[in-house]
């Protein structure tokens, strides 16, 4: 068996207005995890929540808090993030070469578990060394948007991940849902972040439960 499916829905695709309840709607749907979008308006374009939103919703919720932060110092937001309860903080890899060991350590040390994330065009070398990450994070649409199209291309760096890591928790963020699930599952993606395809859905439980199945089947398969 391979590592568990883990169905993160993104809090992005959320109505901001009422993030406790939707967090709760989708616990009762299925999901594993939160997903959080922290974007600065400097390393992405676009501006979304902080630690105050997280700390916030941590009064609501006992759910794993996936923090994904598109943010270009991430060093400073370990401590906050930390405080407001995050579960996880997955950094970007482009901003933070010069300090990782470091970024890791800290995170781990707060009593986060640390991921780092790659967008599209970065190689998948960039995190193939020892850093003791708990899970990378491919992007499969350039970061800073919702709603945007699944890049199949970048499918061959969550396989190379797979036959490297077999135990590591591999995530895939943008454009997910029933029509691209097989492609990021049957690669070894175990954690799926779906937004718009979860959110916009009548039925977001049954989304949920397809996107799950797809990659347990997967799994069985490989």
């Amino acid at each position: 068996m391979g590592v568990a499916a883990k169905i993160a829905p993104s809090m992005l695709s959320s109505d901001f207005a009422n993030l406790a309840s939707e967090a709760e709607r989708m616990l009762k749907f299925g999901a594993d995890w939160l997903h959080m979008d922290i974007m600065d308006g400097h390393f992405v374009p676009n501006l979304t929540i902080g630690a105050p939103v997280i700390e916030s919703l941590r009064k609501h919720t006992k759910a794993y808090l996936d923090c994904h932060l598109m943010v270009t110092n991430p060093l400073d937001y370990v401590e906050p993030l930390a405080k407001a309860g995050a579960s996880g903080f997955t950094f970007h890899v482009e901003v933070s070469k010069d300090n990782w060991q470091q970024l890791i350590q800290e995170i781990k040390s707060k009593g986060m578990k640390a991921g780092v994330a790659l967008k599209p065009g970065t190689p998948i070398e960039e995190v193939e060394s020892e850093n003791p990450v708990e899970m990378v994070l491919v992007m499969t649409v350039e970061p800073g948007f919702g709603g945007q199209k699944f890049m199949p291309e970048t499918m061959d760096k969550v396989r190379k991940l797979r036959q490297k890591y077999p135990s590591l928790d591999i995530e895939v963020d943008g454009g997910l849902g029933p029509s691209t699930i097989d492609a990021a599952a049957s690669a070894g993606a175990n954690c799926i972040v779906a937004g718009s395809s979860v959110f916009g859905a009548p039925e977001p439980s049954e989304v949920i439960s397809v996107l799950r199945k797809s990659v347990e089947e997967a799994q069985l398969n490989s």
